[in-house]
């Protein structure tokens, strides 16, 4: 899975601080499946840095021990398919033959992601042709994401029970929804409890990468920065907003490439 945060910037860079330029406020965050406890840890939703990372070790764990069977070996996989997302889920239905197969990662417009046991992945990649797509199997260990996580999901639940969490300080996007984090919160439930509902669900609900970055566009993002290894989705989010500006920081020159197009673009709207 591709793992990492967004820092998004808002059209006119009004919030930019103006002291030396290299000062910047975010407009509003996201991360892509386990990316995404990186921006909750980043908006302030987590008391303390060591307590994200026990809980993304747990959720790790969790995860592969739901995926394997009792002697390591996986029971689940995973396939990117390429094609209209209306033809991708007809042929999951169509070729789902009452096994486990579902679309857990929504990347783009032209590319989602299946999961399921590992005989109907098989299948999928067989026969997707037929139906005018194409089928990459992908190198994971399990079918994340999918009904096949419930098991994670549910000791999650209750890894969660006993701890706290804040209203993020800065928006964060959901993968469960693609919608800012706290859309349709209602006010009978805490923060707390709300985004505790979000990261359990998470485990077992699709990625909606595609509808991410589509709401944060339309909220007024206009940049987007890729922060770990790679530019994955930095080249998901030109397939779903094509105007949409990119960088990414991975190290120090990639960090200084970065803040020069972010100087370039405040100037710009200025």
């Amino acid at each position: 899975m591709t793992m990492a945060a967004w820092a998004a910037f808002k059209g006119g860079f009004d919030k930019l601080a103006k002291d030396d330029g290299d000062g910047l406020e975010i407009a509003a965050m996201a991360g892509f499946s386990l990316g995404e406890y990186a921006a909750l840890a980043a908006a302030g939703c987590m008391e303390a840095f060591p307590a994200g990372l026990s809980i993304v070790r747990k959720r790790g764990v969790f995860m592969a021990e739901a995926g394997t069977d009792a002697e390591g070996n996986p029971k689940g996989g995973m396939a990117a398919v390429f094609g209209e997302r209306e033809k991708i889920l007809n042929c999951i239905e169509m070729i789902r033959e009452g096994s486990v197969l579902e679309a857990v990662n929504f990347n783009s417009p032209e590319q989602t992601v299946a999961a399921g046991d590992l005989e109907a992945v098989d299948r999928l990649k067989k026969q997707a042709r037929e139906f005018g797509l194409k089928a990459l199997t992908l190198k994971v260990s399990a079918a994340f994401h999918s009904s096949m996580m419930i098991p994670a999901a549910d000791r999650m639940e209750r890894e969660l029970a006993d701890l706290s969490f804040r209203a993020p300080g800065i928006p964060v996007y959901s993968n469960v929804t693609g919608k800012e984090l706290r859309a349709n919160q209602g006010k009978e439930i805490s923060d707390s409890e709300w985004i505790k509902s979000r990261m359990v669900l998470q485990l077992k609900s699709p990625v909606y990468w595609q509808e991410t970055i589509e709401n944060m566009h339309e909220d007024g993002v206009e940049l987007f920065v890729e922060i770990g290894p790679g530019r994955t989705l930095s080249g998901l989010v030109k397939k779903i907003v094509p105007d949409a500006e990119t960088a990414h920081v991975e190290d120090a020159e990639s960090l200084e490439n970065a803040l020069k197009v972010i100087r370039t673009k405040r100037s710009a709207n200025r």
